[in-house]
């Protein structure tokens, strides 16, 4: 077949759904068969888990970002962008290329796996003024912010001044929010010795949430004894407390305290990317409804999956929709591919089902709690399976080495305190880094395709 008979095949986002789909394409098409285009802004898989080691400096940005050219199969086109919007109609993504060009890209078959964005609430301040951590930029930055504080805080003069930068909030009592206080932590309480001008007693953590519980998920038990760990080594954590304003030297708890800081790092939940608004079509809590498949019904060739999709969860009761993990991504990623090369080939298409292998969180040091298979571990059992975990997800073995001597490096020489020029003089936060105003309405959409609206909404 030539290139214009082939068929086109899109995947949206290079998560862990979206590469391992392309992956899988790679191996089981024929070169001929199909061509495969890959839309993401950068060409590299991120490994999300990992983001707070790379915060705290355990772990180095490049050591979790693995290059999608790294395959020996590699034949995939990729656009450095991302989609502002879907026209399911023509088939047409509307992309934005990190030149800040929108072009249309056509396809046969469209595989949604743009992921999820931070979910923020209309707090007075919050965007302006607090940090994400879903990106390795924002990952990257909180790095340097938080060094530049204890720099800040040692050249100062100023009593006030001295203690809101050494105090530091983190909302969100998941997994993300509570590994970025721990890991944090550590680093901060590393950093009295190298600091001896500051008071020790002036260093503070919060971690808030406004659940009633730490990582509910987890249960009860290893629910309270990761708040044990974090309360003993002096992070004051607040449950059933959120926001109520955010400034740029302090904050205000929805319990009326007035914590004053200069950083505040929300990581309460995520939601479906605004990517799937787009689409107008039918959603879940703002997640696109698909079959047990990953297809969207009533619409031939499109399928989505990973944190942007409800995807039905057949190992739960009726309703379960699958949640937003690695684990369900990578899986669903495999499967989807499978399921596009069926509908190419006139074949049946297969459900997908996996039943969860458990929960780890890794709070630095010998400390985490674990959950695999149902088994509660604590302690360095637990932290023995979370790393072993994570270690065993990564893509490649260059990244498994790079982790596991970033690893072994730090358990050895400690913590740096080296500010490596990511924070510019000019203040970085959420808002600017997820760029959620990027994304056109459906309406946007078919006007500009239609040729008749224009480039959109600006970035």
């Amino acid at each position: 077949m030539n290139d214009v008979t082939r068929p086109r095949i899109l995947v949206v986002g290079a998560g862990f759904a979206g590469v391992e789909c392309v992956r899988r394409l790679e191996r089981k098409l024929a070169p001929d068969e199909a061509d495969v285009t890959l839309v993401t802004p950068s060409a590299f898989q991120l490994y999300l888990p990992l983001l707070p080691q790379v915060a705290s400096g355990v772990l180095t940005p490049q050591s979790i970002a693995v290059s999608l050219r790294r395959s020996k199969k590699y034949r995939t086109r990729i656009i450095p962008g991302g989609a502002i919007g879907v026209d399911l109609k023509s088939k047409v993504c509307v992309v934005r290329t990190i030149t800040d060009e929108t072009v249309n890209v056509s396809y046969d078959y469209i595989v949604l796996a743009p992921g999820s964005v931070t979910r923020t609430f209309d707090i007075p301040g919050l965007t302006e003024h607090a940090f994400g951590m879903k990106t390795l930029a924002e990952a990257a930055y909180i790095r340097d912010h938080v060094i530049s504080q204890l720099d800040l805080a040692d050249a100062s003069h100023d009593p006030a001044e001295r203690a809101s930068r050494l105090q530091f909030v983190v909302v969100g009592g998941g997994y993300a929010g509570t590994e970025t206080a721990a890991c944090l932590q550590r680093l901060t309480h590393a950093a009295v010795k190298r600091y001896p001008r500051l008071d020790p007693g002036l260093f503070k953590w919060h971690l808030i949430d406004i659940a009633p519980k730490l990582m509910p998920e987890l249960g009860d038990k290893l629910g309270r004894s990761a708040q044990e760990i974090l309360r003993r080594r002096g992070i004051d954590v607040s449950l059933g407390v959120s926001i109520a304003k955010a400034g740029p030297e302090e904050v205000t708890f929805t319990d009326g305290r007035v914590v004053p800081t200069r950083t505040l790092i929300w990581t309460a939940g995520v939601v479906a990317s605004p990517l799937i608004a787009t689409l107008g079509a039918e959603t879940v809590r703002g997640r696109l409804a698909v079959d047990t498949h990953m297809a969207l019904p009533g619409h031939d060739g499109v399928f989505a999956l990973g944190d942007a999709a409800a995807v039905p969860d057949r190992a739960k009761e009726e309703g379960a929709i699958c949640p937003p993990t690695a684990q369900h991504a990578m899986r669903q990623g495999k499967r989807v591919a499978d399921n596009v090369i069926a509908t190419l080939r006139n074949q049946p298409l297969r459900p997908y089902e996996h039943r969860d292998l458990g929960l780890v969180v890794d709070l630095g040091g010998t400390d985490a709690v674990s959950k695999p298979l149902g088994i509660e571990l604590r302690g360095l059992p637990a932290q023995v399976v979370a790393r072993g975990y994570h270690w065993s997800a990564l893509r490649t073995n260059v990244a498994k080495t790079r982790v596991m001597t970033n690893w072994l490096l730090n358990a050895v020489a400690g913590d740096d305190f080296v500010r490596t020029g990511f924070q510019a003089r000019k203040a970085i936060r959420l808002k600017d880094f997820e760029h959620t105003d990027a994304y056109m309405t459906p309406a946007q959409v078919r006007a500009y395709v239609e040729g008749r609206g224009g480039n959109g909404p600006s970035s």
